[in-house]
């Protein structure tokens, strides 16, 4: 197997691309296009940097190009760098859960809408069973990400256990307020 210097530098493994690009016209890459070389080179970069015996350059890669991948994908809904926008935001298991909660129930009113002239309560356990299974897929589906990276343990775990529970008390106290008195009562005591 070659060495690491002879994969070249990031510089050159970058420049090859535009140059070709430049070939065909004279216009600068997009931006998009941009960002896909830069992380090229990053991943040579990382390449490298594992070959000599980096630790953590690994978990470093990943985290760049699931950054990059993630915010291509939501770029055209909520703009450029919309993780790095997001990540002022409190990602304690309480803001969390208080996100996931107030975004699936807001979809409620359009649910209902959708079932007009069925039982109010039919339509609302049916909402909530609809949300609680997406709830559920989405909690196993971040474990088994997690587990699968070997970082699911001690802090993290119960910081996942303690949202999950959050969000079903808010769940359970979003259906609780659109039911009668005496139905609300019943459901704080199961």
């Amino acid at each position: 197997m070659a060495g690491p210097a002879s994969l070249g530098s990031p510089k050159t493994a970058q420049g090859a691309q535009p140059e070709r690009v430049a070939g065909k016209d004279a216009a600068a890459p997009p931006p998009r296009v941009q960002a896909r070389q830069q992380l090229n080179a990053s991943i040579i970069q990382s390449s490298i940097s594992v070959a000599i015996g980096a630790g953590d350059e690994p978990m470093a890669l990943l985290y760049k190009s699931a950054m990059t991948s993630i915010n291509e994908a939501l770029a055209p809904e909520f703009g450029p760098d919309a993780i790095q926008n997001a990540a002022g935001q409190d990602n304690s298991p309480e803001g969390t859960a208080g996100r996931i909660v107030s975004m699936s129930t807001a979809f409620y009113e359009a649910y209902k809408q959708q079932h007009a002239g069925e039982d109010e309560a039919t339509v609302l356990r049916q909402f909530m069973d609809t949300i609680q299974v997406g709830v559920d897929q989405g909690f196993k589906e971040a474990r088994d990400i997690l587990q699968g990276l070997k970082v699911l343990d001690g802090g993290i775990a119960a910081n996942i256990d303690k949202t999950e529970e959050l969000v079903r008390q808010g769940l359970a106290e979003f259906a609780g307020s659109l039911q009668g008195p005496e139905k609300n009562a019943e459901t704080q005591r199961a």
